[in-house]
């Protein structure tokens, strides 16, 4: 009888131990993805900004035609440098499609930036041509974000 008791007693602490270890685990992966996602979320944040606060410049440029040639150079150059170092970051960081769009999006804002520090002002049609294919990059770019993160149309994550 003793024996008996000691037995399970054993396989009931070997039991309890495996499943705290199970629980341990799968608490540590669902944490270590939670992290993984916010980080994700800052930098895609982060990235958006800088593109957008680029873009922002390059328009403040294009609608000024009494701008200097060598100041819209500098200016757009300065605006667009933060860009450059998240978008090394968004190629270690991101999932392959998200890293596809945002240089996409990166190398439309580039070509937009060219444009502008050669002098094209916003009513013009290169201009405009420019703006469109950036915004339709960053259309694409913004929903591959949101995919990645598993975010929903309305704004819900699952």
């Amino acid at each position: 009888m003793q024996w008996i008791t000691l037995i399970s007693t054993i396989v009931g602490a070997v039991i309890a131990t495996g499943s705290a270890m199970l629980l341990d685990r799968q608490r540590w992966k669902r944490e270590r993805v939670d992290r993984e996602t916010q980080t994700r979320r800052t930098l895609y944040g982060d990235y958006l900004a800088g593109l957008s606060e680029a873009r922002h410049a390059c328009g403040n440029m294009a609608r000024d035609p009494d701008m200097e040639p060598s100041m819209r150079r500098t200016t757009a150059r300065e605006a667009f440098g933060p860009c450059i170092g998240l978008r090394y970051q968004m190629t270690i960081s991101a999932p392959g499609r998200v890293v596809e769009a945002s240089e996409a999006a990166f190398r439309r804002l580039r070509d937009l930036r060219d444009r502008v520090m050669e002098g094209v002002l916003a009513t013009d049609p290169v201009y405009l041509e420019g703006r469109r294919t950036y915004d339709e990059a960053l259309a694409v770019l913004r929903a591959r974000m949101r995919e990645g993160l598993r975010v929903s149309e309305d704004g819900a994550a699952p």
